[in-house]
């Protein structure tokens, strides 16, 4: 018995003598998925290019190429980054060289963490001060919107330390009115007179909390989205403290390329669809003045008015959901200004499409005269 145990943990201790192959990952970005077309694509710029490769094959919705030298993934990366454009993000990476048999029994090496692979650990700091700063501006612009509906005059409003407010006005009794009215309306703003005729208006400590967790909690889901593209094995995405980020990366070679995908700034904008303009057109690129062309997830041409409606700045909160067809969907709340805007947008274009547009800024590689790095901007329409 002793030895029939002995004989198989010798048998699953195999994989880790077969080391490691160069290899290059190309997955889809922002909801593409690699398909036997991409595979295709991919055998056939590695031909053009006279690269060979061990084996080129479609795992698990990601093409693996796998190479015998650094010299020839490096080679194949530089080829395969020309043609596969936005929709795929290609990465240099270090695939298992485990036979076929031994992977038949799914016996797999062992999952090696920085200490012994090696990799890259990136310690990230969430801005705060932005975000909470954007949190003191939409409560600027909701209290003076709520302000100007109740009909209260008021003179001036300043930005406050701790992310608060102070607002003038002209007497003590429209101060008065107005602390009555907001309160109700903003119960997680603490508000109090100040001085003859005015205001003060601070988040309540909860709010802070749930706005300082809320920052962390995003990012942590906006990194371990980005780190999936990477395709590392047993990546670690965790929270190291109050606003910090730790990102391992176990065995990744191509650290430039991590640190582009997981630094990528993205916003959303909502614009109007010109429905006036045919397919035939929009693929050709003939479109009018205050429209552009934007592509779908699938690559399908999209005109929409270069107008935008609302940008992601409003946005408050997102959460995910079905709806009544048990199809996937996305609830966003919106600050008191943002609601206004859609609100009274919608009212006047009933029935016409909206596309949500996704619209991200990466580092190009290039740089300016000054030696700063220059983005570029890719958009996509849903």
């Amino acid at each position: 018995m002793l030895i029939v145990v002995i004989v198989i943990g010798l048998l699953y201790a195999l994989p880790n003598l077969f080391g490691e192959d160069p290899a290059v990952q190309i997955t889809g970005a922002r909801g593409v998925a690699a398909s036997e077309q991409t595979l295709i694509q991919v055998q056939k710029t590695l031909q053009e290019e006279k690269i060979t490769a061990k084996s080129v094959a479609l795992e698990e919705g990601a093409i693996l190429a796998r190479f015998d030298s650094t010299d020839t993934q490096l080679r194949a990366r530089e080829a395969l980054m020309g043609v596969m454009g936005d929709k795929y993000v290609v990465a240099l990476n270090l695939a298992p060289a485990t036979p076929r048999w031994l992977a038949a029994i799914h016996a797999e090496p062992m999952k090696l963490g920085l200490d012994l692979r090696g990799g890259v650990h990136f310690l990230m700091e969430v801005d705060m001060d932005t975000a909470l700063g954007k949190l003191q501006e939409q409560n600027i612009d909701s209290l003076r919107s709520d302000l100007r509906e109740k009909g209260i005059p008021y003179t001036t409003v300043r930005k406050e330390n701790n992310y608060g407010l102070s607002i003038t006005f002209r007497d003590a009794k429209a101060r008065d009115e107005a602390i009555a009215y907001l309160s109700k309306r903003h119960p997680d703003l603490v508000i109090s007179s100040q001085g003859s005729n005015q205001l003060r208006a601070v988040m309540s400590d909860a709010r802070l909390s749930e706005a300082r967790e809320y920052a962390v909690q995003q990012n942590i889901n906006i990194l371990r989205n980005r780190v999936n593209q990477l395709g590392v094995a047993e990546p670690v995405v965790q929270r190291q403290g109050a606003d910090r980020i730790v990102v391992e990366l176990p065995g990744i070679q191509d650290t430039a390329r991590a640190k582009e995908i997981l630094g990528a700034t993205a916003t959303l904008e909502f614009r109007l669809v010109n429905t006036n303009v045919d397919q035939a057109a929009a693929a050709s690129g003939r479109v009018p003045g205050d429209s552009e062309v934007k592509q779908t997830r699938e690559g399908q041409p999209v005109v929409l008015y270069k107008r935008v409606i609302l940008t992601g700045d409003h946005i408050t909160d997102s959460t995910s959901s079905q709806d009544e067809y048990n199809q996937p969907q996305v609830n966003i709340s919106l600050d008191s200004a943002g609601g206004n805007i859609m609100s009274n947008f919608t009212k006047d274009n009933i029935g016409k499409p909206m596309a949500t547009l996704f619209v991200e800024y990466k580092d190009s590689g290039k740089k300016d005269a000054n030696g700063r790095a220059v983005s570029g901007e890719t958009g996509r329409g849903d």
